[in-house]
């Protein structure tokens, strides 16, 4: 509530104020799309001015005001997608999310603020009609200001994971509400300092009318607080939901492959017969030739490749020599010890999720080392290892992997985040419906999954 503190603040109180809300606008920005070292001073350098000069103009014509908020969000945008990286999309949903968390939480914090200090001042201190200026109003918007850009940080932390990877649309359909609600509280702003919101018409004073004004921008701000919150980590949920769900639906896809191929691989081995007798026929005439070409379609007929691996079931035989295949394509040393016992009970098609995504994570994070300069193909590899464990099903991968800076366990290095999470939480899925429990590990540039699954009774 940037009006109430007009009145009161100082030169030195709004150059403080102004350079608290500049910083904080920059250090938000460069977090969610990056930018240049030179783009940010100039970002924060023509953001500030234009605070400045803003402020020099409300004070000489205070009838411009709404006229200026709304110039400086516009500034504030134009600024932002002139000097950040980014999508526009993705600049224009950052800008409202920091907008709205900081206009938001300070217009309620300074309500908040407003209503104790008047009842404080009418009740303890007598005054019948109370005026709050001074440097307790400059106090309370500072502290105001501080929980504003809190707030800011926290949604950011939060709001991360489902900005990254959308389309440009997405953007713009959480960006819009934002801005709208950002608008109605300068608006609402403007129209109690100007004696539009609710009065008592005189016949309660004073007080009551600015204990109702600041009470009624309150009540409006945490609506509008629950209801931006709801409904960005709503349209979160619901994208990162469809993006699992989508991924499921290729992992299916790729499991009715892997059927094919085995069922392609059985009606090889039903004709087994009929093929040894024209084998035989064959060598017997010394036919070499057609000898060889029967036994190339044979092959191909089955999808058979060499060294495929055995683990026990023919699907995840197929899936593994697949990924093996990519692998040994890139030059990542390979290594499968798996055997996956028919008493665990497992799904067949969750234990392929389980490999799947894990070891389409191992690839790439090799894939990622591999690019970095000077590094060539040397000392990348993927390690399986399954096995049964007392009754469990115990399932291991180690990859070679970069532990650069900003690395964490758990979360994907790539560009979208958001986006290439959804392997991950597949996992997760599958490993909570068996209630297992799964570790993940980074340690001398190697990464490893662990994964216990208890085996499955039936009886």
């Amino acid at each position: 509530m940037r009006e109430a503190c007009k009145g009161g603040r100082g030169m030195f109180a709004t150059v403080l104020y102004k350079i608290g809300y500049v910083w904080a606008a920059d250090i938000f920005c460069k977090k969610f799309l990056g930018a240049f070292a030179i783009r940010e001073a100039l970002f924060a350098l023509s953001l500030f001015s234009s605070q400045v000069l803003a402020g020099i103009v409300d004070r000489q014509y205070p009838a411009l005001h709404i006229f200026l908020v709304f110039g400086g969000h516009l500034m504030f945008l134009g600024l932002a997608l002139l000097l950040f990286g980014g999508s526009k999309g993705e600049k224009a949903l950052a800008v409202s999310l920091f907008l709205a968390a900081v206009t938001l939480a300070e217009n309620f914090c300074m309500s908040f603020f407003s209503c104790l200090a008047l009842a404080w001042l009418h009740t303890w201190r007598g005054i019948l009609s109370p005026v709050l200026d001074g440097w307790g109003t400059n106090l309370m918007c500072g502290a105001s200001l501080a929980i504003g850009i809190l707030a800011a940080f926290w949604a950011a932390g939060r709001a991360l994971p489902a900005f990254h990877g959308k389309a440009g649309r997405y953007h713009a359909v959480v960006a819009v509400p934002l801005f709208a609600a950002v608008g109605v509280m300068d608006v609402a702003n403007w129209g109690a300092a100007n004696g539009i919101l609710v009065r008592s018409g005189g016949n309660l004073g004073p007080y009551y009318d600015q204990l109702f004004g600041h009470a009624e921008i309150g009540i409006l701000a945490a609506m509008s607080m629950f209801g931006a919150g709801f409904y960005v980590f709503g349209m979160g949920r619901i994208c990162l939901e469809q993006e699992k769900a989508s991924r499921y639906a290729s992992q299916v896809a790729a499991y009715k492959m892997l059927e094919e191929q085995r069922s392609q691989s059985e009606r090889l081995r039903h004709d087994m017969k009929n093929h040894v007798i024209a084998l035989q026929s064959l060598l017997e005439q010394e036919e070499w030739q057609k000898m060889g070409g029967y036994l190339e379609d044979m092959a191909e007929s089955a999808g058979f490749g060499d060294n495929g691996e055995l683990t026990g079931d023919r699907v995840v035989d197929a899936l593994l020599s697949q990924k093996r295949n990519l692998a040994e394509a890139r030059g990542i040393a390979w290594e499968c010890d798996v055997q996956i016992p028919r008493q665990c009970g497992l799904n067949e098609f969750d234990v392929c999720v389980l490999f799947g995504n894990l070891l389409d994570n191992a690839v790439e994070a090799c894939g990622r080392l591999q690019e970095q300069e000077g590094h060539g193909d040397a000392g990348c590899f993927i390690h399986i290892q399954a096995n049964a464990v007392k009754k469990c099903f115990l399932l291991e991968i180690k990859n070679s992997a970069c532990m650069g800076e900003g690395f964490k366990v758990g979360r994907s290095a790539k560009g979208n985040p958001g986006r290439h999470g959804i392997g991950l939480l597949n996992v997760r899925d599958v490993v909570g419906k068996y209630h297992g429990a799964m570790e993940l590990e980074s340690q001398d540039g190697m990464f490893t999954v662990s994964i216990l699954l208890p085996f499955q009774d039936h009886t």
